[in-house]
């Protein structure tokens, strides 16, 4: 299994809005969204499920990608790495998918997996990381198929 996981890109301030849910991408965060979209649509299957909190600034960075988009709720801010294994049917899913979600909780999805310990890895803005789930001699291994920011593509 494939498992994507891509921070929203810069958004607006907290002290810009009333309710962190509100807040929007800003002319940066979309011109990385974009950037990033570009990028991930010439390396994901058409088969890719794209799974988005329910804020805004998820729902504009995902929404670059000009694909379906399933907002799951349990994605929010407050998610938690349980909730969004849950959601992506970690490690069993048959197809690859895409997260696009917040800090801290997609680090310490990250480190949870390449580790075994959820520890706060920082994840850039905009940024994706990719990991995949392959089975060796019986043994679940995760590899880290790539890390990208948005200045590199």
């Amino acid at each position: 299994m494939d498992l994507i996981l891509w921070r929203h890109a810069e958004a607006l301030e907290m002290r810009e809005v009333q309710d962190d849910l509100d807040r929007a991408l800003t002319s940066k965060g979309e011109r990385q969204a974009q950037r990033m979209a570009v990028w991930l649509n010439r390396q994901l299957p058409s088969s890719t499920r794209v799974l988005a909190s329910p804020a805004r600034r998820t729902q504009q960075t995902a929404a670059a990608l000009d694909r379906k988009i399933k907002t799951v709720p349990g994605l929010a801010p407050d998610g938690t790495v349980e909730g969004l294994l849950h959601a992506v049917r970690w490690p069993d899913a048959r197809e690859p998918v895409l997260v696009v979600g917040h800090q801290p909780t997609l680090g310490l999805v990250a480190a949870y997996l390449v580790s075994g310990e959820a520890q706060a890895w920082p994840v850039r803005k905009g940024a994706v990381w990719w990991l995949r789930a392959r089975e060796r001699e019986g043994q679940l291994q995760i590899v880290l198929h790539a890390v990208v920011s948005p200045e590199l593509v």
